[in-house]
């Protein structure tokens, strides 16, 4: 008697049209400010095409990027020290390391941009020496402390503390356990720091750093409070008012940031890859069998199917 055939279900999707309306309402929105863009004659697509790379766009590039560089560069630095030093037994350091972070994340950054412009008026002159002693030498502040170093050093105080509390989550992301099996073998604290505990924390700390990189990109439009005018919005601006065409200045401005984002972007992801190695699992999937399996599996000796039956 043979069995009578298995009838399957039609199945098919529930008809969803709030999506399709939805999509087509912002598919309009989308193609209206497109269509606006391009028709507009008041964004002057001719000058934006013919400043894009020009001398003085080109120049706020390279300093925009310089001062994320040293921005980024020296915050790090004074992040990874700070964030030790909160985790210290020794209660002035964390006293101080709580105060810098209180300080610099309760003030905006704009604020303290000016504070450092005004350095140089607060403190004509700074004395080197041996306090309450004599002095070895004067140096005069306006002569080497130029609106340059006082971006850098205004932006780096401030993203300091920013990321300092990003590090310090990060290393304590990390199982206490570490900590003590390295003392149990005799490790000490910086070796155990550097060996053991920073690697582990880069998975949690990468992500947020890349952000704010791409963040420190854009704040550094903010240097123009001290002043330092050979910052790319700065000088596009001033360039744009000058040609009494600012939108398109800016429109250029505007590509240079897409595009650098665009990069750090792509760099974050690789780097939150790299870090992430063995504790993604899809990323362990699509790596190639290696060493002996892959030579077991080439020998064709086994099949994919551990519980295919086999007839005798």
């Amino acid at each position: 008697m043979n069995p009578s055939p298995i009838e399957l279900n039609q199945v098919r999707p529930v008809p969803k049209p709030g999506r399709w309306v939805s999509a087509f309402i912002v598919a309009l929105l989308a193609a209206g400010a497109l269509y606006s863009l391009a028709t507009n004659p008041k964004y002057r697509w001719d000058i934006v095409w013919q400043w894009l790379f020009s001398r003085t766009i080109m120049v706020g590039v390279g300093f925009t990027l310089l001062l994320t560089v040293l921005a980024m560069a020296v915050g790090t630095v004074l992040a990874i020290t700070m964030a030790i030093m909160r985790q210290s037994p020794n209660p002035i350091l964390r006293g101080v390391s709580w105060f810098y972070i209180w300080f610099f994340r309760g003030t905006p950054i704009y604020t303290q941009l000016i504070f450092w412009s005004l350095l140089p008026t607060l403190y004509p002159t700074i004395r080197i020496g041996i306090p309450f002693g004599p002095e070895f030498t004067t140096i005069h502040t306006d002569a080497i402390f130029t609106s340059f170093w006082m971006a850098v050093v205004g932006l780096s105080l401030n993203e300091g503390a920013y990321l300092a509390e990003i590090i310090r989550s990060g290393l304590n992301a990390v199982d206490k356990g570490q900590w003590e099996a390295a003392t149990a073998l005799g490790m000490r604290r910086p070796l155990i720091l550097r060996r053991i505990i920073l690697p582990q924390a880069m998975r949690v700390i990468i992500p947020p750093i890349g952000n704010e990189t791409i963040s420190m990109l854009k704040t550094t439009s903010l240097v123009s409070a001290i002043p330092f005018i050979l910052e790319l919005t700065f000088a596009a601006k001033d360039k744009g008012q000058s040609m009494f065409a600012p939108v398109p200045l800016l429109i250029d401005a505007a590509l240079w940031y897409l595009a650098i984002t665009s990069v750090l972007m792509v760099g974050q992801y690789y780097l939150e890859a790299y870090f992430g190695r063995g504790f993604d699992d899809t990323s362990a999937k699509k790596r190639p069998k290696k060493g002996r399996q892959a030579a077991i599996n080439a020998a064709d000796t086994t099949t994919d199917d551990p519980f295919m039956e086999v007839t005798p």
